[in-house]
């Protein structure tokens, strides 16, 4: 699928730091995931960008992250009539980067499987964004999950581009596409 492959390439490049190869991927990754015209496909992927730059550091900007995304997500509002409120989407997605940044971070995590609290904010995006019910939707948030624990594992070891945590990662991304289409095209 296009898609995950677009966002296996944003991954790799967010992680090694290769702004102009996550926006390139971006760039693709909105005109094949929301077919906007190509002016907002482009505002929507430097969006994305600035949004994950944000991010990135140690002492990110959560409330710059967010201010992106709620801009991205107003496009998609302006585009298609979705998603309903846009403030709430943008802190449903930097909610999830969150729960995936402590749980990279937290040798000890204290209340519970991280995994499911990540597998539960990716889903509360899904059901909110798409609104499908949760259980149709949770296949793809823990495909998904899986994906990023393959990337934190082959961040941990490296980055080396012959990996072949890189290849598993790009296999549940395909994965967690094919079973979001799956639950929102029935």
């Amino acid at each position: 699928m296009r898609v995950a492959d677009l966002e296996y390439r944003a991954r790799v490049g967010y992680y090694l730091r290769d702004w102009p190869g996550v926006l390139r991927a971006s760039i693709g990754l909105v005109r094949a995931g929301f077919g906007m015209d190509w002016v907002r496909t482009l505002h929507g992927a430097w969006l994305m960008l600035r949004a994950n730059q944000l991010w990135a550091p140690a002492d990110n900007d959560p409330d710059g992250a967010r201010r992106c995304m709620r801009r991205f997500y107003g496009l998609l509002k302006i585009s298609y009539g979705e998603p309903r409120d846009v403030a709430e989407a943008a802190r449903l997605e930097v909610d999830w980067w969150r729960v995936h940044r402590q749980r990279q971070h937290d040798a000890q995590p204290i209340d519970g499987d991280p995994a499911d609290e990540l597998v539960v904010a990716l889903t509360r995006l899904y059901t909110f964004l798409y609104d499908e019910p949760e259980e149709a939707v949770r296949p793809a948030a823990v495909y998904r999950t899986e994906a990023m624990d393959l990337s934190d594992r082959w961040v941990a070891e490296g980055c080396r581009p012959d990996s072949p945590l890189l290849a598993r990662e790009h296999a549940a991304l395909v994965r967690s596409y094919a079973a979001l289409l799956a639950a929102v095209h029935h």
